[in-house]
């Protein structure tokens, strides 16, 4: 097998910063300069300049035993500290930290000083229920203040979070609580989704009982409830505790005690994996410094006058990264909103944008597909002109997704940033710098400053430009993960042992270096396909599908073919002011030969399937290994981690 992937899409569209933009832009070009004539002490200068250290750092990596690295290990901090306390002392207590938007309309205005009270609570009550240093607790929580709360509790005292998803299944609950032996689990009765309760708290009840014959789950002591839904729910006495009994009444004085660098600081589990979950472990000081700086930087933040807004759930690493730790370390204003793009209307977002006059804000490419799906005639009812940086996270956005984005969200004028990272790598790791790069509709573009990272076939040989490959990164990062939660052969042989001779981490995903060096991602190196010898990236073929007027969302997969190997099939979501205009009829034909004359022949779908919807995660990855099943006529495999689970008997009967 080649790691060569075949590039056939082209794109030659370029924006650059506007002047005035640049003016006044916190990061420039002298950054990568400074990274690159010595990036250890670029690193050591952002920790220093983004955060406070009780005992400074003497040594900022230590690699000396590969792959676990330490960074800034003889320092010490509190990450909630530098979260809270010292922004108040430095005289922003009166400063809006969170701007709460229930589903339902409900609101909270909540300021430095009110959350660094409402933190040094919790840390009583978690401290009083004998939670320390090292102690894991999951939380398991609506998108509500409560869940910042938790978590900067738990860092406060130097403890481990375990966030899940509240999506999630009590088995999937359990296997998390078990795999990190979890003292405490905090979650809620309920939350608003799509404009009803969807309850929590008997998922917990769930997981914590005999389940399937495991017995009862035997390392929680106590389950710390927040009354959110109003909905019924059963209670053990002795073990469940309602927060509102107990944080109020708690005592506001709370010493933040400084821990190691290296001390862990949360746990999250990856999803959509077959098996036992993999517990990402990651630590404080150098995690914190990559969060801080690339939030700082990647979004050009004016702490005093921006309003920021990340969309994503704080059950993802996207919500630890840039919606507690990041935001809240540079001192920031953000919004955080409890429900749903489209409950109880479909301009939901739009309208949280113009009632807080929103500047920043970061989504994901799968939300503006469904976006563009309803037309551009919603967002256009509302005023969104306070918005100065747009930014896509979670997977390759495709680039008629990236000039809708641009045109009908940023009016032509804010700079998009396309980042790539994972929940490994902690914090983003390949982006445009907003006032620096040249972009490029449906590039990632360029590593940031002081991250290292190359495009390599097999060999680990670096493909050159114009070529495609494995994207790798090649030195060590402050916000790196430092293993898998009590596995560390598994780490080493997921991450590290394909390049073990190198030293490279391998990430999974394909990439290609254009003939500038800027970096395309091509998706996960499992969905590429093999068709006729050629490897082909879905996520070219996707991007050439939703670049025909009538496409709003596509899934590519590769399904096994007597005559190629492997066939292209192509599942595609209508836009809706497409279908008031025109059938469907003869649409399926219609985009084969689209594909055919965008990339060329050898891309052409064996078949084109219209779908209402795909099959996605809660965390809006679409799983083409379902889509796989369906397209070789398999019975479809696990469809637990979906958002909706019925969608799969839906797109099976679509497709027979």
């Amino acid at each position: 097998m080649t790691s060569q992937i075949d590039h056939l899409l082209t794109e030659n569209r370029r924006f650059a910063p506007d002047p005035a933009f640049a003016a006044d832009a916190v990061a420039t070009a002298a950054l990568y300069a400074e990274a690159d004539a010595d990036r250890e002490a670029f690193w050591a200068r952002q920790a220093d300049d983004l955060l406070a250290w009780q005992t400074p750092f003497t040594q900022v990596l230590d690699w000396s035993n590969p792959p676990f690295a330490k960074w800034f290990a003889d320092g010490r901090l509190n990450v909630a500290y530098n979260c809270l306390d010292r922004h108040v002392e430095a005289g922003n207590g009166d400063r809006v930290a969170l701007l709460w938007e229930g589903e339902p309309g409900d609101e909270r205005r909540i300021t430095y000083a009110e959350l660094t009270e409402e933190v040094r609570r919790a840390a009583n009550v978690l401290a009083g229920l004998g939670i320390g240093q090292g102690d894991r607790v999951a939380i398991y929580l609506p998108m509500i203040p409560e869940a910042v709360v938790s978590m900067l509790a738990v860092a406060r005292l130097g403890a481990v979070h375990s966030v899940v998803f509240g999506g999630f299944s009590a088995d999937s609950l359990r296997a998390r609580i078990d795999d990190a032996g979890a003292k405490l689990v905090i979650t809620a009765d309920g939350g608003y989704r799509k404009g009803k309760v969807s309850a929590l708290k008997p998922a917990v009840d769930l997981a914590l009982a005999d389940r399937n014959g495991s017995g009862v789950q035997e390392s929680v002591e106590h389950v710390l409830v927040v009354r959110r839904g109003g909905n019924d729910v059963d209670w053990t006495e002795g073990r469940d505790l309602w927060w509102h009994d107990v944080v109020p009444a708690a005592s506001a004085d709370h010493e933040a005690e400084a821990f190691e660098a290296e001390n862990p600081l949360f746990i999250l589990y990856t999803s959509g994996t077959t098996g036992k979950p993999k517990g990402i472990l990651h630590t404080s000081g150098g995690y914190l410094t990559q969060a801080a700086y690339t939030h700082r930087n990647v979004f050009d933040l004016k702490p005093a006058t921006d309003v920021y807004w990340c969309t994503a759930d704080v059950g993802w690493i996207t919500g630890h990264s840039y919606v507690v730790y990041g935001p809240l370390a540079n001192g920031a204003t953000q919004v955080l909103y409890e429900g749903t793009p489209d409950a109880p209307h479909p301009g939901r977002w739009w309208e949280v944008i113009q009632k807080y006059g929103v500047t920043v804000f970061y989504t994901a490419p799968t939300a503006i597909r469904s976006f563009m799906k309803i037309g551009r005639q919603v967002p256009e009812q509302f005023d969104l002109s306070s918005l100065r940086v747009l930014g896509s996270v979670g997977e390759p956005i495709n680039p008629e997704a990236w000039m809708w984005y641009r045109a009908v969200i940023g009016d032509h004028r804010a700079p998009i940033v396309d980042t790539w990272w994972q929940t490994e790598t902690g914090a983003i790791m390949v982006s445009a710098l907003p006032g620096v790069t040249e972009t490029k509709p449906g590039s990632a573009q360029v590593a940031l400053p002081g991250i290292s990272i190359d495009v390599v076939d097999e060999t680990g040989t670096h493909v050159g430009n114009g070529n495609g490959g494995l994207l790798v990164i090649t030195e060590p990062w402050p916000s790196m993960l430092r293993g898998i939660w009590g596995d560390p052969d598994r780490y080493v042989e997921t991450y590290w042992r394909m390049f073990a001779d190198k030293g490279y981490y391998f990430a999974g995903d394909g990439a290609r270096l254009d003939e500038d060096g800027d970096v395309w991602l091509l998706g996960r190196v499992d969905d590429v396909m093999n068709v006729s010898g050629h490897r082909l990236s879905t996520a070219e073929i996707e991007s050439a599908l939703v670049g025909n007027e009538a496409v709003a969302e596509a899934a590519v997969v590769g399904a096994s073919d007597e005559t190629t190997g492997q066939a292209v099939v192509a599942f595609v979501i209508i836009k809706e002011n497409f279908l008031k205009q025109h059938s469907p009829e003869g649409l399926a034909g219609t985009l084969r030969a689209w594909v055919g004359e965008q990339i060329g022949p050898i891309a052409r779908p064996r078949d084109v399937y219209i779908v209402g919807e795909l099959p996605k995660t809660r965390s809006g990855k679409i799983m083409r290994r379902l889509l796989r099943d369906v397209a070789e006529g398999r019975e479809v495999g696990d469809t637990t981690t979906l958002a909706d689970t019925a969608v799969m008997s839906v797109i099976s009967a679509q497709v027979r």
